[in-house]
């Protein structure tokens, strides 16, 4: 076995670990609405839905899906039960293309402006410094040069984190003192990140919900100082949700894409919770791309998001 095909298997057993709680979940209920049946009927895809929406999957996205089932159901006439799991992985693996602009298949950046600056946002708690450490990390893996910016100057603790994150993966963090204007550390890290060739600047901020308007007029600002600095920057503007709150992470990705134009997702903790189905109904009613997951504690436990990858380790193919 070749070093690639060595870190591949690695890859997916991670993946295939960290969905094995929504696995279990979602085919053990599979497996007892189909029992007994010989073919989908009313009954099996009203059950179905309830299997979906408790997998949190989403209302709006698990009525998309049986409706398409039952087009296919009734277009074909017969559909045995037995059939049910193949359709339903078609169907998501569908929707999943359907709401992806593509995925991106490593950490090279190839193409992509230098420095290519990364904006994180999310609430407090849901493991957004803790994603801004793993994907430094990967980066760094990469052969990437990265300046890290503690952005987020209203707790103390969120700064500390990231400077610890920093050393632990052996990469700049750019801080001013508690209270500072956030835009000032924007300013500040891509000054530093350009001056010095950087490849890519991963800036954090403030993840506070409260005053809605509040939240989009800062991170308005740290966006056109971003932009005075690095013309285009921010190239990407990472929403970080936390996958184990089920439907709550459904409000927050609500909330920040009023607050500001979100264009990627990173849906963390995805290991110990059985709500992995909120990936495919996040992709759907936001139609903004999943890019990354998080399935552990570990520093190379967060992994680009494979739309192919996802499906068949959810489906066991």
């Amino acid at each position: 076995m070749g070093l690639f095909d060595f870190f591949s298997k690695q890859k997916k057993e991670t993946l295939d670990k960290g969905l094995e709680k929504t696995k279990e979940s979602m085919f053990s209920k599979l497996s007892r609405i189909v029992a007994g049946k010989s073919k989908v009927d009313e009954d099996v895809l009203d059950d179905l839905e309830e299997v979906l929406i408790t997998s949190d999957v989403g209302v709006n996205t698990t009525l998309k899906i049986i409706e398409r089932i039952e087009d296919r159901v009734a277009k074909d006439k017969y559909v045995s039960a037995e059939e049910l799991n193949t359709i339903l992985r078609d169907e998501i693996a569908q929707l999943l293309t359907e709401n992806n602009t593509g995925d991106m298949e490593d950490f090279s950046l190839e193409g992509q402006p230098s420095p290519y600056v990364i904006m994180v946002v999310g609430v407090n708690g849901v493991g957004k410094t803790t994603t801004i450490g793993k994907l430094a990390n990967q980066f760094k893996k990469a052969g990437k040069s990265i300046y890290l910016g503690a952005a987020d100057t209203f707790r103390a603790a969120a700064v500390e984190q990231l400077v610890i994150w920093g050393e632990r993966v052996g990469v700049p963090v750019v801080k001013q003192s508690m209270g500072s204007d956030p835009a000032s550390v924007a300013f500040d890290t891509l000054s530093s990140a350009k001056s010095n060739n950087a490849d890519v600047v991963i800036i954090d901020t403030a993840g506070r919900l409260h005053n809605k308007v509040g939240l989009m007029n800062e991170l308005t600002k740290i966006k056109n100082v971003m932009n005075k600095i690095v013309p285009g920057a921010p190239h990407e503007v990472l929403l970080v949700l936390d996958g184990s709150t089920g439907q709550n992470a459904f409000e927050q990705a609500t909330q920040f894409t009023a607050a500001t134009d979100v264009t990627a997702l990173a849906i963390t903790k995805l290991d110990g919770t059985a709500k992995g189905g909120v990936v495919i109904g996040i992709s759907d009613q936001f139609k903004i791309p999943v890019k990354y997951i998080g399935l552990g504690e570990g520093i190379d436990d967060l992994q680009v998001f494979r739309r192919k990858e996802f499906v068949d380790s959810l489906f066991g193919g």
